[in-house]
């Protein structure tokens, strides 16, 4: 019969989910079976203080035992009438509750040990593989299907979503390597993104700097732009100056709730070279009177 579980643990039996989770971790890894192994008695208290974590690391049946309806093994006592599940292994029959993953403690734990001759005894998790992928400014910010190949393993096929940002780690789970009688790794891709010849990515707006002619800076009127989504028809302001700025909402990146950001378009004067037409006119033209291009620039 085994004994009080928090006496397994070590823990008093006002301790919270945290503690007796620390102290599942501490004993489990120095009683594993691959950090000692041929240890007989090791490996008795390692069974021990895994079935005293899920029976404490669950809710229910905590509440259970403490109330004396279950005892340490997780089965019934008289004179409580619960029906157990009969397809459940020794040790959790009774109360049906949702014990913590313990393939995932043990991951953590042995993380490390990863390389060494216990892990390829025993190993609770395959190994994550690594990829890269690119993908266009246009395929990023509207999602895209690639096949990317991972180390020494066969090329899959992934979903970029929509939005995703350069650098940024897709995981694709249980698609990495295999572990006999575990779970598979997964597969982590890193993303990059090509650079656009005209536009450029600020969190979800997207920015793209437009040449205007003098004409149309100084007396207005309607061009053509493009976005990401196609070109488009934007008006600029008659007076306009090198670095204004025109908005067009939702012309931007998604984000992660499915709402863009928008478009911010720079109009930059583009003068033609060596025109002798504008280059009288200059020579012609004077500024009216208090104007100054660089007021701003003075303290």
């Amino acid at each position: 019969m085994m004994a009080d579980p928090y006496a397994i643990l070590g823990v008093g039996k006002s301790a919270g989910a945290d503690e007796i989770r620390r102290a599942y971790r501490k004993l489990a890894k120095e009683l594993h079976p691959d950090a000692r192994p041929g240890d007989r008695e090791a490996e008795e208290r390692f069974k021990q203080v895994t079935q005293a974590f899920k029976l404490l690391s669950n809710a229910e049946t905590r509440a259970k035992f403490d109330r004396g309806e279950i005892d340490a093994q997780g089965r019934e006592r008289a004179p409580f009438h619960y029906r157990s599940r009969p397809d459940a292994p020794p040790g959790q029959r009774g109360p049906a509750g949702r014990f913590e993953d313990i393939s995932d403690i043990f991951s953590d734990l042995f993380a490390d040990r990863a390389r060494g001759p216990g892990a390829q005894r025993r190993t609770a998790r395959g190994a994550d593989l690594r990829g890269e992928i690119t993908v266009s400014f246009e395929e990023a910010l509207t999602g895209a299907k690639k096949r990317v190949s991972l180390q020494g393993a066969r090329p899959i096929e992934i979903s970029v979503p929509a939005g995703v940002e350069d650098g940024q780690v897709l995981r694709l789970r249980g698609q990495g390597a295999g572990a006999p009688g575990g779970r598979a790794g997964d597969a982590l891709i890193t993303v990059r993104i090509s650079a656009h010849p005209w536009f450029r990515r600020e969190g979800l707006d997207v920015r793209l700097d437009l040449p205007v002619s003098l004409k149309e800076a100084v007396l207005g009127g309607a061009v053509r732009a493009p976005t990401v989504d196609g070109p488009v028809e934007v008006r600029v302001p008659a007076g306009t100056s090198s670095g204004a700025l025109l908005r067009l909402r939702g012309r931007g990146a998604p984000g992660p709730d499915g709402k863009r950001g928008d478009q911010i378009i720079r109009l930059m004067v583009d003068l033609p070279p060596g025109d002798p037409a504008l280059e009288d006119f200059a020579e012609g033209w004077s500024p009216p009177s208090g104007y100054d291009p660089r007021r701003r620039l003075r303290s």
